[in-house]
């Protein structure tokens, strides 16, 4: 069950934006920029169903 170099470099860059997306949140949530919490939130909700399908991708590759 090898992994491929394209696989674990998209689920690095895509926890990279999850962390990027939940810094930014925090960040709009304490200078009360709620429609910004909202988006980012959002968004990094988004990247969680797109890791499992990479995940899964991945790991059904032979």
């Amino acid at each position: 069950m090898k992994r491929s170099y394209v696989g674990v470099i998209l689920l690095c860059m895509v926890l990279f934006l999850c962390i990027v997306f939940t810094q930014k949140a925090v960040n709009a949530y304490y200078f009360d920029h709620y429609r910004s919490v909202i988006i980012y939130a959002v968004l990094n909700m988004l990247l969680f169903p797109t890791a499992i399908m990479i995940y899964r991708r991945e790991r059904d590759v032979e």
